[in-house]
């Protein structure tokens, strides 16, 4: 999927408009959060899970080449292959290319954000295969030719309506004729037609939530149950991850499953945590005759070694997408990528380039709550400063934007004159004013779309003197 993210602007006043997502979002939203609170609060010790996931994850990563060539040894001895890309083409071309070995014609997909992040299901319909999305969720934007707007629920942006109307549309070369608007309905429709598919699919391709070293293994965890039946019913199987997803153990495994149901959808473990190790053996009743693995680097490498490096240990949860202020109100298509949310904020310019999505890190109101229900403790709204800090060295920032930021640096590091300077503005804010103004001199990006909300024509510094003195 080709990146839009310059255009975040646009796409997040079309958002703010929409009637329709807006609803969406706030059904989907506190779901989320009041799920993981009552998950988190039934386990006292989950601070110390995430303190020890992170101790874990700080390990690996610094002899992540040590645990990465353990993990393809482990694969070898099972009778898999490991395919190493560098980069989003580079790795659809080795799918691609073991598709067509395969004589593959038809792929079931089980859902997998690195599958995204490389555009995989366009670049296999432009190759002549027929990729079918297994995943509920992607099933649904698959339909609709839609990005996902979350990476755990990937149609939250969609109402039962439109999913509805979406379905009746696309069914009908099936047989199906009536609409149907009930959960229960909309998902045994779902299910009747993906079942075809599913048993005549000739190469299954799914993500993994996490890579075991010690074993050789790929995790899957689902609530739908669609991931084992694309690993196990196709003659291939082909796993696409991304480097950082490998853990040392199976006992390290267990601690990051603790966090993820809790932190995804406030389950304490997902329906489903499915554990591949290799191709068929001759005593196993299924499983593929085949199994292939592509790890990912698409910039992990050059993050590992410089100041985003905390951001590899993020395990795709979604809670910062669920807690921020910014997402709730504009959701994921509004970032233009893959990623979306905090995490997309700090990912995507690291990924396509930060004067591609400069707008993004500018976007966060930096109130530090993903930070705070970050199972693995990132430091979010550190790294979208730095990636802010960035933009301006690179001469990215407006010429206005600059001038303004060299004003207020210079009365920053001058604290006497920056507070003469403000008692009279403030007053001046203040002068017939009614608690906000619908217009302000240079905050046109604020006003245009709410009122600001005035000062009482004191500064904060006089206020608190004066608390003081009372006291």
């Amino acid at each position: 999927m080709q990146s839009v993210a310059h255009e975040f602007k646009a796409h997040a006043r079309r958002a703010l408009q929409d009637t329709t997502l807006q609803h969406a979002l706030a059904r989907a939203k506190g779901g989320f959060i009041d799920q993981r609170r009552t998950a988190i609060e039934a386990l006292p010790e989950f601070d110390e899970l995430r303190a020890c996931a992170k101790q874990i994850k700080n390990h690996t990563l610094a002899h992540l080449d040590y645990y990465l060539e353990r993990y393809e040894a482990q694969v070898k001895a099972d009778g898999g292959q490991v395919h190493w890309a560098r980069g989003p083409e580079e790795a659809r071309r080795i799918v691609i290319d073991i598709c067509r070995a395969a004589g593959a014609r038809r792929i079931t997909k089980g859902k997998s954000m690195v599958g995204e992040e490389i555009a995989i299901n366009p670049a296999l319909e432009a190759a002549g295969f027929e990729a079918i999305e297994t995943d509920l969720g992607e099933y649904i934007i698959q339909l609709a030719k839609e990005p996902p707007s979350h990476i755990i629920a990937p149609a939250v942006h969609k109402t039962r309506g439109e999913i509805t109307e979406l379905f009746y549309a696309h069914h009908r070369s099936h047989g199906i004729n009536e609409r149907v608007s009930d959960v229960a309905s909309i998902v045994n429709e779902a299910r009747s037609v993906l079942r075809e598919a599913f048993v005549t699919a000739d190469v299954g391709i799914t993500g993994a939530n996490f890579l075991v070293a010690q074993t050789g293994s790929s995790i899957l965890v689902t609530n739908e149950g669609n991931g084992d039946l694309t690993c196990s019913l196709p003659r291939v199987h082909i796993v696409t991850a991304s480097i950082e997803k490998v853990v040392p153990t199976l006992e390290d495994l267990a601690v990051f499953l603790r966090l993820l149901g809790r932190s995804a959808t406030g389950q304490e473990m997902s329906s489903y945590t499915s554990i591949f190790t290799g191709p068929k053996r001759n005593a196993d009743l299924d499983g593929p005759a085949e199994y292939h693995v592509v790890l990912l680097d698409h910039g992990r490498s050059a993050m590992l070694g410089n100041e985003f490096r905390e951001m590899l240990r993020c395990i795709r949860c979604g809670a910062c997408l669920n807690h921020c202020p910014v997402y709730g109100s504009i959701g994921g298509h509004s970032y233009g990528w893959v990623y979306s949310g905090p995490m997309g904020a700090v990912l995507t310019p690291l990924m396509v380039g930060l004067r591609e999505a400069a707008d993004l890190p500018n976007a966060c109101t930096l109130n530090g709550r993903c930070q705070e229900v970050c199972p693995m403790g990132i430091p979010l709204p550190t790294m979208l400063r730095r990636l802010r800090m960035r933009e301006f060295e690179q001469n990215l920032t407006g010429a206005r934007s600059r001038w303004l930021l060299s004003i207020w640096a210079f009365l920053a590091k001058r604290p006497r004159l920056y507070q003469t300077l403000l008692r009279p503005f403030v007053r001046l804010l203040a002068i017939g004013s009614r608690g906000t103004r619908r217009s302000l001199p240079l905050a046109r990006g604020w006003t245009q779309s709410r009122d600001f909300p005035t000062p009482q024509g004191r500064t904060f510094q006089s206020l608190y003197r004066a608390r003081q003195r009372k006291q």
